[in-house]
């Protein structure tokens, strides 16, 4: 059996969903709550739903447990690890962080899962994932309204441009990873992906004239980007009502543009995807449109 965690997300959900149309395959998926029909009750901070919900599980897929301080990251991720140990997991398929990232605050608990996935007894694929396209565009939807009114998109990326991914080709990666695996281990034979760490960076960069482009587009008015420091970043999102984490990672991120470290110098997704990667432009586009007819 293969087993998704996080189902009710987004790449989550895209993978169970992939996986379960395929035919011979017995998928199930995992969410917080689990209906035990439907989903299995898989939460990260209740251990004793890890033990009953991994058993039967010959491949797991760990999609990662999001955002959250470092130290509940970890917590969550050495108790799937510790779980899966002992419900006998064969194979664990995770999705982690494309190399790019290294420099972000997110790559640390990431960074962190991988070695303790490599300690322990069953095999390991490692997925990592860039970043969606939904976080280049974010920067564009936030600042929408303003770009509406008044012509002008600001935000801290400096002369820097960030990699793209469509969340749906890293599914796409991750269903045919898993799919492999579930058949080697049938046919009684080690996967060809066992001990394969992918880097899955996509294909095509975007900067502030690129939003500033995407929103002319949406708004049917000329938008220019103009750059601002850190300093007003940090202001604005302050007053957003986030989680002081949220702000530290997207300042971190903003960073590593301005800093030049979020461009992928290579990629793995294009070999393991059956067609092109979709484009990150129309990824962006979407998420834009998507953006104005909400109001927000």
């Amino acid at each position: 059996m293969i087993l998704v965690t996080g189902i009710s997300g987004g790449l989550g959900g895209l993978i169970h969903r992939g996986l379960s149309a395929l035919d011979g395959l017995e998928v199930a998926g995992g969410t917080r709550s689990g209906d035990g029909v439907a989903a299995r009750r898989i939460d990260f901070d209740d251990p004793a739903s890890l033990a009953a919900g991994f058993q039967g599980v010959d491949v797991l897929v760990f999609v990662s447990a999001g955002y959250a301080e470092d130290d509940v990251v970890l917590a969550r991720h050495g108790a799937v690890v510790d779980a899966a140990e002992a419900a006998g997991v064969r194979h664990v398929v995770y999705t982690s962080l494309a190399r790019s990232g290294e420099a972000l605050t997110i790559a640390l608990p990431h960074r962190w899962t991988e070695a303790r996935l490599a300690a322990a007894s069953f095999e390991v694929t490692i997925l990592r994932n860039g970043l969606y396209a939904e976080v280049a565009a974010g920067p564009a939807m936030l600042g929408a309204a303003t770009a509406a009114e008044t012509g002008v998109f600001a935000a801290a990326l400096g002369a820097g441009r960030m990699t793209a991914v469509a969340r749906e080709d890293l599914a796409d990666v991750a269903v045919r990873v898993a799919a492999e695996i579930r058949h080697d281990l049938a046919e009684g034979r080690r996967s060809r992906h066992a001990g394969r760490t992918y880097e899955l960076e996509g294909v095509e960069a975007v900067g502030g004239d690129d939003l500033a482009e995407a929103l002319t587009g949406v708004l049917d008015r000329p938008v220019r980007y103009r750059p601002i420091p850190l300093s007003a970043a940090r202001e604005a999102l302050t007053g957003l009502g986030l989680e002081p984490y949220q702000v530290t990672h997207t300042l971190s991120t903003f960073s590593n543009v301005i800093a030049g470290n979020l461009q992928a110098r290579g990629s793995d997704l294009p070999a393991l995807l059956p067609t092109e990667p979709r484009p990150v432009r129309d990824q962006i586009l979407r998420a834009l449109v998507a953006t104005a007819g909400s109001g927000a």
